[in-house]
């Protein structure tokens, strides 16, 4: 069973005392730019600020999966006493932090290699039969705490059932994702799931990733949630802050695939991932043990100086 998320929960766009500004969905399809004018180096992190009433102890995802190692150049982090690193079951990299009394910050600065390359598309990736996927996939085939495929199963059925099996159906549900919901700041909540986003048909980044989880899930098509760091490369500029970025990786072929709902018609590159996980419970940004306000939050994803 997955816990409900803590008090004081941050994941993208949600649980935060102050909104936490997330891209609006893209609507228009992009062309990569040619590799000549793609930055070499990338500089991402963030900075977050809390009143805390109490000390409290806090659980921080902000670095890079261990699956990123390779492209860090340098990094650093930066809070106040002594704290732990640890990695959980997914392979994310987590940070035990003990926060003070009174405004407490934190920070995480890294410039890292962009040669991760743009988004792969490979329309040949067929659908894997759960009796020949890979021991690691097989639990992204479960409902989980904010995808519970199996609530939206008959939908899913209904919707996708007929469609051509493999990539063209994942393509079709994450499309289709970018439709049915429309962006609001706002929208969602610590405790929205997929369904409420089906239903009233509003969310932000990681309720596009959720639904479109949940969907692939109801078809026996194994898919997980991902938060990074998103530049804004090759794109029009949204002309918003920056901000943690969710999105979802199917299981296809022999491989798993970036899908990105949110920017469904963009195909982008910069992704640096901080996390997977079944769903947000497993890559909250900050979750604390008590009371903790977020009081401010910067994220930065851009080319290196």
């Amino acid at each position: 069973m997955i816990a409900a998320p803590k008090l004081g929960t941050v994941a993208p766009g949600v649980g935060a005392s102050v909104p936490l500004t997330v891209t609006s969905p893209a609507t228009t399809a992009v062309d990569p730019a040619p590799s000549a004018a793609l930055p070499e180096r990338l500089e991402i992190g963030c900075r977050f600020e809390f009143d805390v009433p109490a000390p409290v102890h806090a659980v921080v995802i902000v670095e890079p999966h261990r699956s990123e190692a390779r492209r860090v150049l340098s990094e650093t982090f930066i809070a106040p006493g002594d704290g732990s690193t640890y990695e959980d079951v997914f392979g994310n990299r987590c940070r035990r932090l003990s926060l003070r009394r009174g405004r407490t910050t934190f920070s995480y600065r890294a410039t890292v290699r962009n040669d991760a390359g743009f988004d792969a598309v490979n329309p040949r990736a067929g659908e894997v039969d759960p009796a020949d996927l890979p021991d690691t996939a097989l639990a992204f085939l479960l409902p989980s705490r904010y995808c519970p495929s199996d609530e939206l199963a008959d939908v899913a059925g209904q919707r996708f059932g007929s469609h051509d099996r493999g990539w063209a159906r994942v393509e079709d549900i994450a499309g289709w994702a970018n439709a049915r919901l429309t962006f609001a700041y706002g929208s969602s909540s610590p405790t929205k799931t997929a369904v409420d986003a089906y239903r009233d048909r509003t969310g932000v980044c990681r309720d596009f990733a959720h639904l479109t989880i949940t969907m692939c899930r109801a078809l026996n098509i194994p898919a997980r949630y991902v938060v990074g760091y998103l530049p804004d490369i090759a794109v029009p500029d949204p002309g918003t802050p920056m901000d943690f970025c969710a999105w979802t990786e199917v299981y296809l072929g022999d491989g798993w695939y970036t899908f990105d709902p949110r920017n469904h018609g963009q195909r982008r590159i910069g992704r640096t991932v901080i996390g997977r996980g079944r769903d947000a419970a497993d890559v909250a940004m900050v979750t604390t043990f008590g009371q903790a306000t977020l009081v401010d939050m910067t994220v930065v994803a851009e080319p290196a100086a």
